[in-house]
């Protein structure tokens, strides 16, 4: 029945849009602008990032499983000391351990698992601890703001992971050294070892973060510099350590491999 004062019926609200593939470009290229619409957004819109960061974080580990699985079966496997002394069926346990670690389990499925933790996860990290410390500060920032630009900023790994991915293809050899871990002897004490956790996620990506976390927080309600660079600097601190302290004390207990494909 049409309304008695024969206008036409307001239209219905739009429901909010829960992809933004139009942003992923011009946070790349014009980044103020880009973060200053996407910290207005009154709704969540970090689903779009999230998803870009996870499927380029899985080639990565297909890519290096088959050269990982070499270097495994050309340096063999690494016996202990007194391996000769051994009972026969110890000797078979121990061999059949070794070749399992050559195994899809070991060089996709727990690297793929780690690496989409490490997104999701970092991506909290990083938002909460975003949140928290502008406050703290006496910022002004909802939880969905911070969450949103934590998500945006993290697109820096992505071409890392792209970079990554093409450098292993073309060389055939996997990345030993991340980051500035290479100049640090990691096996000099317990001290470098922390220091090369530490330096292996220091790279030009991260900086590349830290400028867009820095013009998004600046871009909405801006709190200031001084509190904008504090806000940044502590969030990543933050971050870090919660990244390189499980891969430290792992070292630590014992010699294993540390798999850190991606963190923001």
């Amino acid at each position: 029945m049409p309304p008695m004062n024969g206008q036409p019926p307001p239209a219905p609200p739009k429901a909010p849009r829960a992809w933004h593939f139009e942003w992923l470009w011009p946070v790349l290229r014009h980044p103020r602008q880009a973060l200053t619409t996407i910290r207005a957004q009154a709704t969540p819109a970090w689903l779009t990032p999230l998803l870009v960061l996870s499927v380029l974080v899985v080639p990565q580990v297909l890519v290096a499983g088959p050269i990982q699985r070499q270097a495994l079966i050309e340096a063999g496997p690494s016996l202990p000391a007194d391996f000769e002394f051994y009972a026969p069926e110890d000797q078979a346990r121990f061999l059949q351990a070794a070749e399992a670690a050559q195994g899809p389990a070991f060089l996709y499925a727990f690297p793929a698992g780690i690496a989409l933790a490490q997104v999701w996860l970092g991506w909290l990290i990083v938002g909460s601890a975003l949140h928290l410390v502008l406050t703290v500060l006496g910022g002004r920032s909802t939880v969905g703001e911070a969450l949103n630009l934590a998500a945006w900023s993290g697109l820096p790994y992505g071409v890392r992971c792209i970079v990554r991915t093409v450098w292993m293809l073309a060389t055939r050899e996997l990345i030993a050294s991340p980051g500035l871990s290479g100049f640090v002897d990691s096996q000099a004490g317990a001290g470098s070892l922390f220091l090369s956790h530490l330096l292996g996620v220091v790279d030009v990506y991260l900086l590349w973060q830290a400028a867009l976390l820095l013009l998004g927080v600046r871009s909405e309600n801006d709190p200031g510099r001084r509190t904008a660079w504090a806000a940044v600097l502590i969030t990543l601190a933050i971050a870090l350590l919660l990244q390189v302290l499980p891969g430290f004390l792992a070292g630590r207990l014992g010699s294993l491999t540390i798999v850190r494909p991606f963190f923001f």
